[in-house]
C-alpha cells in the first residue's frame, strides 16, 4: 500500500480519538471570562511585539501549551486581535508593518514569499516543487500554500510570529520560523460582533461573528468577512482600475464538550478572492549587455510603442492580455482533546484545498508579445497530527507524530502574439520580420506533484532548579516527492514544435518556447534537534540560549530544467538537495517598573548550507538558470521589542531589527541584467563593464558576500495610544488617539543585486481617532500611509535581458471610518 493511503486512513480513524484542550481558547469557557492569562475584550489592548497589557498576562501557545509569553525562551512577536482590527492589518502583508522581522512580498497570490530574518524561500522564485521555510498555522492546522497569506484574517484572537527554527514543535516547514494564528472559538456564553468600515478608493469591509450554546454540551461559532476596494492602478490598455481587493471568507465551528476532560471541535472554512489583478507599472529601462538593437528602447521604437507614463507613481499600467487572480481555498478540521493520565492527548485531522485560476500579462507591456499566460492549479492536502503533552514532576513534555500528503495538479498554457517575432527573435534572423512565425505559438503544460511527509518530534522542558530549565528537542523526518513536468509546444499552424525538426521556422520557435517532458522522484530522511537553556536571573528577567540543527526538505524542479545539445532534459537538475541549517540564538526577556516596562532582546546567527536557489551552470555546464543549491548563506542580527505602559491611559511600543543577511558562498548565480545578454566570455576573456551594449557577459556571477534579497538591514515598527475617559452618546467610555508607524531601509529586489532593482527605504504612518464605550461600542476614523509615501513593495526584471524594469507600487494614502459593536 502506498504511504499516502496510510496517512489518509489514519486521518479518518483519528476522528474517533478524543483528547483535552491544550490551548486556552479550546477550553470551552466563555471568552468574556477567559482562562487564566487570556485577554478578553474588556481588558486593555495589548502592545504589538511583546503583547504586554495593563491587566492580566498574555498567554501564547508557541510551545504547544499555554504559557506567559515572557516565560517562553523563544523570540516571538505577539499581536492581539484587537490591534489587528485597529490598524487594518487584515492579512500577512499588512502584518509585516507591525513585525519588523517579517518580510512579505507578493506580485500575485501564487508568487508570494513570506520570510523571517530574510530567509524562508528564495525571493522572486516560485516553484511548487520546493517548500517555504516559514510555516503558517491556523488553530494548529498547517497551511501549505503561501497564497493563504494574502487572504483576510478571519475572527482572529491572536497571532504569534516565532523567529528561528521550530521543527521540534511544529509539523512542517519551520526552518525559518512560524506564524501561529489562533482564532476565537465557540463559547457557552452568547456573544457576537459586527464591524463595518468605509474608506476612499471605494473601500468596504464587513466583519461579523456570532457565538453561543446550542445545548449544555454543544456550542457554535460563525464568522464572516468581506473586503472590497477599487484597484490602485489604472490600466490604460483597457480603461479599468486593476489590483483590486475582493475577498470573502466564512468560518464555522462546532464544539462538543460532554465533560471537562473531553471535547471535540469541528471547523469548516472557505475563502475566495476574485479581484481584477495583478499588474505592474513601468519603472524604467537600464542598459544591458545585449546588442543595442535588442534592448528595450530600440525594440519599442521598432514597433512604435511608448509606455503610458514614465512616472511609476502616476500608477498607470499598460497591459493588454487578460488578467485574473481567482484564488479560492478552504477545508475542514476536526480537533479532539482527551485528558489521559498525567497529560493531554490531542488529535488534529484536516483536509485543505487550494484552487488558483490566474491570467497574467507576462510581457508587462501593451504589446501583443505574450497574449496568454495562465497556469491554473488545484491542490489538496491531508494532515494528521497526534500529540501527547503533559507534566511529570519537574518535566514538561510534548511528543508529536505528524503525517502530510499533498497533491498538486497544474494545467496551463502560454501563447505568443503577432508582436512576438520582432520582440523576441534576433534581428539578424530574417524571420524576425515575419509576425506569423511566433503568432499563435503555444506551450501547453501539465505539471504534477505528489508530496508525502511524515515526522516524529518532541521536546522536554526539565526544571533543574526553580531558575534553571533545560530543553532538548528532536525531529525525525521523512519526505518523498514525485513530480511530472510536460510542456507540449505547437505553432500557429497546429504543428508540433520538436527538437527533431530542422525547419528554420520550428528551430526559431523552439528557441522561444521549448518542449520538454520528464518525471522524477526525491526522497530522504533527516534528523533535526535543538537544545535550549534558560535561567531566571531575577523574577521577571529570563535569559536563554539556543542551538538548533534543522533541515528544509529537498525538492523537485517543476519549472522545467535545462536541455542537452539534442534537446533532452538534463534529469540531474530535476531534484534539489535539502537545506542544512545551523542556528544559534541568545536572548533576554525582562519586565520592570511593576511590569509596566517590557524589554525583550534576541541575538541570532543562522547558517544554511545547500541553500535552495536559482543557479546557472553549477555542475551541468549549461547557461539556462535552474533550481539547485547555492553553497551557503547566513543571516545574523539583533532584535529588540520594547513596550512601556506608564499608566492605564497611555502605552508605547518600539520594535527594531538589525539583520545582516548575505550569500556566504554562491559562485554560480544568475547575473543581474546589467551583466546579462551579451556574448558569453570565452576562457581568458574578461566581461565588459556593466551595461555595455553588445558586450561580453560572464557565464554566471559570483555573488558571494552580497546581501540576500528582500530583507532590509534595519527595520522598525513603533506606535502609541492615549485614552481619556468621557461620556458620549449617553455612554461611558474613552476617546483615544493611536499611531502606528514602520520603517524599512533599502533592500535588493533581485536575487542577484542589480543597480536597477534596489528598492529605497520608506516609512509609513497610520493614525486612528475614536471613541469606545464600556459596553462594547467602538467608532473611529483612520488614515493609513497618512503622508502618502511613494514606495515600491518590489521591483521585477522580466525575462529576456531587454533592460525593462517594472514594479509594484505600495498603497497610496487611504482613509476612512470604522464602526464596531461587540455584545
Amino acid at each position: 500500500m502506498h504511504p499516502r493511503y496510510l496517512i489518509r486512513a489514519a486521518a479518518l480513524v483519528s476522528i474517533a480519538i478524543p483528547s483535552t484542550p491544550t490551548l486556552a481558547q479550546d477550553s470551552g469557557q466563555p471568552e468574556t471570562e477567559p482562562p487564566e492569562g487570556m485577554q478578553s475584550e474588556a481588558q486593555s489592548p495589548s502592545s504589538v511585539g511583546t503583547g504586554a497589557a495593563d491587566d492580566g498576562t498574555i498567554v501564547v501557545t508557541a510551545r504547544r501549551r499555554q504559557e506567559n509569553s515572557q516565560d517562553v525562551p523563544i523570540a516571538v512577536s505577539v499581536v492581539g486581535g484587537e490591534h489587528i482590527d485597529a490598524t487594518g492589518s487584515f492579512n500577512v502583508g499588512r502584518l509585516q508593518q507591525l513585525t519588523p522581522t517579517l518580510q512579505f512580498y507578493s506580485s500575485n497570490p501564487r508568487n508570494t514569499a513570506v520570510n523571517i530574518r530574510g530567509i524562508g524561500v528564495p525571493f522572486g522564485l516560485t516553484n511548487d516543487g520546493i517548500e517555504q521555510g516559514v510555516g503558517i498555522y491556523v488553530d494548529d492546522v498547517y497551511y501549505s500554500r503561501v497564497a493563504s497569506a494574502t487572504f483576510d484574517f478571519l475572527d482572529v484572537a491572536q497571532i504569534e510570529v516565532l523567529r528561528g527554527p521550530q521543527g521540534t514543535l511544529y509539523g512542517k516547514n519551520t526552518t525559518a520560523g512560524a506564524i501561529n494564528i489562533t482564532t476565537r472559538h465557540p463559547t457557552f456564553t452568547p456573544e457576537g460582533s459586527l464591524e463595518v468600515s468605509l474608506g476612499n478608493l471605494d473601500f468596504r469591509q464587513v466583519k461579523a461573528a456570532l457565538s453561543g450554546p446550542l445545548s449544555d454540551t454543544v456550542a457554535a461559532r460563525v464568522a464572516l468577512s468581506y473586503t472590497d476596494r477599487e484597484g490602485t492602478l489604472f490600466n490604460a490598455a483597457t480603461g479599468e482600475n486593476i489590483n483590486e481587493q475582493n475577498n470573502f471568507g466564512a468560518r464555522g465551528q462546532l464544539l462538543w464538550e460532554p465533560s471537562n476532560a473531553f471535547d471535540i471541535t469541528m471547523a469548516l472554512d472557505w475563502s475566495r478572492q476574485d479581484p481584477l489583478c495583478c499588474g505592474t507599472v513601468f519603472v524604467g529601462a537600464g542598459a544591458t549587455q545585449r546588442p543595442l538593437e535588442r534592448q528595450f528602447a530600440a525594440l519599442a521604437a521598432a514597433q512604435g510603442y511608448a509606455v503610458p507614463s514614465n512616472d511609476p507613481f502616476d500608477r498607470i499600467a499598460d497591459l493588454d492580455a487578460p488578467l485574473s487572480a481567482v484564488n479560492e481555498l478552504g477545508g475542514a478540521a476536526l480537533k479532539a482533546n482527551w485528558q489521559l493520565g498525567s497529560g493531554t492527548l490531542t488529535s488534529i485531522t484536516a483536509w485543505r484545498f487550494w484552487d488558483w485560476l490566474p491570467a497574467n500579462d507576462r510581457d508587462f507591456l501593451g504589446l501583443p508579445i505574450t497574449t496568454l499566460s495562465q497556469n491554473p492549479s488545484r491542490q489538496d492536502q491531508w494532515t494528521q497530527e497526534l500529540r501527547y503533552s503533559g507534566e511529570i514532576g519537574r518535566v514538561d513534555f510534548v511528543l508529536d507524530a505528524f503525517g502530510y500528503y499533498q497533491e498538486i495538479r497544474t494545467e496551463g498554457s502560454q501563447a505568443q502574439g503577432p508582436a512576438a517575432s520582432q520582440w523576441l527573435i534576433n534581428p539578424s534572423n530574417p524571420l524576425s520580420n515575419d509576425p506569423t512565425v511566433l503568432d499563435g505559438l503555444t506551450a501547453t503544460n501539465d505539471i504534477r506533484l505528489d508530496n508525502l511527509s511524515a515526522a516524529l518530534f518532541g521536546q522536554l522542558s526539565w526544571k533543574v532548579t526553580d531558575r534553571l530549565t533545560l530543553q532538548p528537542g528532536f525531529r525525525l523526518n521523512y519526505d518523498r516527492k514525485e513530480g511530472l513536468y510536460q510542456s507540449v509546444v505547437t505553432n500557429g499552424d497546429g504543428q508540433l514544435v520538436t527538437f527533431a525538426s530542422t525547419d528554420p521556422r520550428i528551430v526559431t520557435q523552439r528557441g522561444v518556447l521549448a518542449p520538454q517532458s520528464f518525471e522524477t522522484t526525491f526522497s530522504d530522511w533527516n534528523l533535526s534537534y535543538d537544545f535550549t537553556a534558560s535561567y531566571e536571573i531575577e523574577p521577571d528577567v529570563l535569559a536563554y540560549a539556543t542551538y538548533a540543527k534543522s533541515f528544509k526538505s529537498g525538492g523537485i524542479n517543476l519549472n522545467g530544467v535545462p536541455s542537452d545539445a539534442v534537446g533532452d532534459p538534463i534529469v540531474a537538475a530535476a531534484t534539489v538537495a535539502p537545506e542544512s541549517v545551523d542556528h544559534f540564538e541568545a536572548g533576554v526577556k525582562a519586565q520592570f517598573l511593576d511590569r509596566r516596562l517590557t524589554a525583550n532582546l534576541a541575538a541570532f546567527r543562522t547558517e544554511i548550507d545547500d541553500y535552495q536557489a536559482l543557479v546557472t551552470n553549477g555542475q551541468l555546464g549549461v547557461l539556462r538558470g535552474y533550481l539547485a543549491n547555492a553553497d551557503k548563506v547566513r543571516s545574523q542580527g539583533i532584535e529588540v521589542d520594547l513596550s512601556w505602559r506608564p499608566s492605564a491611559r497611555f502605552n508605547l511600543y518600539v520594535n527594531g531589527a538589525y539583520t545582516d543577511a548575505e550569500y556566504v558562498s554562491f559562485a554560480d548565480a544568475p547575473c543581474p541584467p546589467e551583466l546579462s545578454g551579451g556574448t558569453i566570455a570565452l576562457p581568458g576573456q574578461s566581461p565588459s563593464s556593466p551595461g555595455t551594449p553588445g558586450g561580453i557577459s560572464p557565464e554566471n556571477c559570483d555573488i558571494s558576500g552580497q546581501r540576500l534579497p528582500g530583507v532590509s538591514e534595519w527595520a522598525f515598527s513603533y506606535g502609541a495610544e492615549y485614552t481619556h475617559p468621557v461620556t458620549l452618546f449617553g455612554a461611558g467610555g474613552e476617546i483615544y488617539l493611536g499611531y502606528d508607524g514602520s520603517h524599512r531601509a533599502d533592500f535588493s529586489s533581485n536575487p542577484s543585486q542589480s543597480i536597477y532593482t534596489s528598492v529605497d527605504g520608506y516609512s509609513l504612518s497610520n493614525f486612528r481617532l475614536g471613541f469606545r464605550s464600556d459596553g462594547g461600542f467602538n467608532i473611529f476614523a483612520w488614515a493609513r500611509n497618512a503622508f502618502d509615501e511613494e514606495y515600491f513593495e518590489q521591483l521585477q526584471v522580466p525575462s529576456g535581458n531587454t533592460g525593462l524594469i517594472v514594479g509594484n507600487p505600495g498603497d497610496p494614502a487611504t482613509y476612512g471610518a470604522t464602526v464596531a459593536v461587540r455584545f
